[in-house]
């Protein structure tokens, strides 16, 4: 018997007919997307990926016709039952039983590792990434601004990881500048240790608003000025003020990302990186970079023709750090010493306002290194969240927007006529409601911005994060149900049904989703399989019975439902949501 996946025999049958190493046809050979309209084929071939490098004139030729060529060279054999050509495609159909059984196989041997094993990934190096995300300031609550970069960030991270490479997540914290030298001197005037210790972060929202409305008082800004001058100076006891306010926040955040279920493995943060701003500003220097303006401030100039038509300010007169190099000094060091890709989670391209900062970041640290910067730096931007209100209006801070997730969650679960008896009612209304929060932010592309809804994220039905885990629950009993005994030796000559064909082609197609994700570092291709894959599994849950079937009819099909699962599972997580069990 011939051992291999159904697209090995296609890649080595067409290599020889087109006269082409087998490694080339990796990527030429897709599956096909399932249509509720009508039967596909299971894999097709693109005919422009194998001739556009072969002969200079295919382009003007007809595709079609070059498939239908194609097509009429290829025999069908024990593998493939049917070959059709259609727009610049050469269609296989598979013999069904060798689909489902290498499918089957392929997916309950590799569990959580089912894709991304594939020979599609087997091209690309494994690296050393540092992934920075959510990087909210220090001494304020956790915004809800701060949700859409925390949870992009976790996905490319969880998804880097699954593909092997080193990982290492960095929260950059907004820990420096002369914020802190206005809340410093607030502290001072308005501060109150008690309540620092039981509410750290809610008493510093209450003192900086406080000191904000005495800021334009020069006295103030003079104390301020000092205040974070001494910071900069290493003064012990401003130094021990601050670093109070940096282990509160800390402390509080991680918290919130427990919940959220991301973890960093460094808290980094501008504080750490200011002596290092210092020693990129004397670099500027000494490659004659840094100018000096007349009122004493340091620039660079990043214009192509060096007519300081574009130029940032580095430095301030009295030699203090700015916002912006203190944001540079990271990509610099990291960029250069410690990673092979630095991904950042930046809202800077979908705010006009922020354009010069982010062609900075790009721009210094490559006149100051441009070998070492080159394809080391990737900036990830996404769009705004417009609309997210709780039912007290205007939402502030991202705890009031889990608390009401879990909270619209719960009255939801309580409600529906079809909620099984849960263990931990608040915990799985919490898992469900991330869900929802996660998917209605991941359908689209993150660049856009989106209006948020909260009766279409809790949606039980439709393409939502509460469908999958309803889903994902439903095919976990299913499993409960029967034993959730290792099927062996099951009979895939059973599972001939369109329902059940369709969830075996989707499962085909599962490297390649990833492997886009992985190119183009969104979400929404991982997104759309599991919502059709869940569709799918529902309306197989329909027409294939287990319960009341004969046997070797049971077991076939309750191992289609437990590879669907499988996946659905590994899917979710990449994406940042835990899958539950009961629902």
């Amino acid at each position: 018997a011939w051992c291999g996946t159904p697209r090995d025999k296609l890649k080595g049958g067409l290599s020889k007919v087109l006269d082409l190493p087998p490694e080339d046809l990796i990527k030429s050979i897709s599956a096909v997307p399932v249509s509720k309209k009508r039967h596909v084929a299971d894999f097709q071939l693109s005919i422009a990926s194998v001739t556009e490098d072969s002969c200079s004139d295919c382009l003007a030729q007809d595709l079609h016709l070059q498939a239908q060529k194609l097509a009429e060279r290829l025999k069908c054999d024990a593998v493939v039952r049917e070959i059709s050509a259609g727009p610049g495609t050469v269609n296989f159909t598979i013999n069904r039983e060798l689909l489902a059984k290498t499918v089957l196989q392929q997916v309950l041997k590799d569990g959580s590792q089912y894709g991304v094993k594939s020979e599609l990934f087997s091209t690309v190096p494994r690296q050393k990434a540092v992934v920075e995300f959510s990087s909210p300031n220090i001494a304020k609550k956790f915004h809800v601004g701060h949700l859409r970069s925390t949870i992009v960030g976790n996905f490319i991270a969880n998804l880097k990881v699954a593909l092997g490479h080193e990982v290492i997540r960095i929260n950059y914290l907004g820990d420096w500048g002369m914020q802190f030298g206005l809340l410093g001197v607030g502290f001072q005037h308005f501060g109150n240790k008690e309540k620092l210790k039981s509410s750290p972060l809610q008493h510093l929202f209450e003192v900086y608003v406080q000191i904000n409305k005495a800021a334009e008082d020069e006295n103030t800004k003079k104390l301020a000025k000092d205040f974070f001058r001494k910071l900069e100076e290493h003064d012990e006891q401003t130094l021990s003020l601050w670093k109070q306010f940096r282990d509160f926040s800390i402390e509080e955040y991680s918290r919130i990302y427990k919940r959220l279920g991301v973890h960093f493995d460094e808290y980094s943060g501008e504080s750490f990186y200011h002596e290092k701003s210092q020693e990129i500003l004397k670099t500027l220097e000494d490659k004659g970079l840094l100018q000096k303006t007349i009122k004493g401030t340091g620039i660079v100039d990043l214009s192509e023709k060096k007519d300081l038509s574009s130029f940032s300010t580095v430095m301030r007169s009295d030699g203090t750090s700015l916002y912006i190099t203190r944001q540079v000094s990271p990509s610099v060091f990291i960029a250069i010493y410690f990673a092979s890709k630095l991904l950042y989670m930046s809202t800077f391209v979908t705010n006009s306002t922020d354009f010069e900062a982010f062609s900075f970041w790009d721009g210094i640290p490559s006149l100051m290194s441009p070998a070492a910067f080159q394809h080391r730096c990737q900036h990830v931007s996404f769009g705004l969240v417009q609309g997210m209100k709780t039912r007290r209006g205007e939402v502030i801070f991202l705890e009031d927007v889990l608390n009401e997730v879990r909270s619209r969650m719960l009255q939801n679960m309580a409600s529906a006529k079809t909620t099984k008896e849960v263990e931990d009612p608040m915990e799985t209304a919490e898992k469900v409601g991330l869900a929802a929060l996660i998917i209605q932010d991941f359908r689209g592309l993150l660049s856009s911005d989106y209006q948020f809804s909260w009766d279409r994220a809790l949606q039980s039905r439709g393409d939502t994060g509460v469908f999958l885990q309803y889903t994902h629950a439903r095919l976990h009993s299913l499993e409960q149900m029967h034993g959730n005994e290792q099927l062996t030796d099951i009979n895939v000559a059973c599972l001939q049904e369109p329902g059940a064909i369709s969830v075996l082609q989707h499962l085909l197609r599962y490297d390649e989703v990833l492997y886009r994700s992985s190119q183009d570092l969104q979400p929404k291709h991982i997104v759309s399989y599991l919502l059709t894959l869940s569709h799918l599994a529902a309306v197989a849950h329909k027409t294939l019975p287990v319960k009341g079937s004969a046997p070797e009819l049971a077991q076939a099909r309750l191992c289609l439902f437990q590879a669907a699962r499988l996946v659905l599972a590994s899917g979710m997580k990449l994406l940042g949501i835990t899958p539950v069990t009961q629902m």
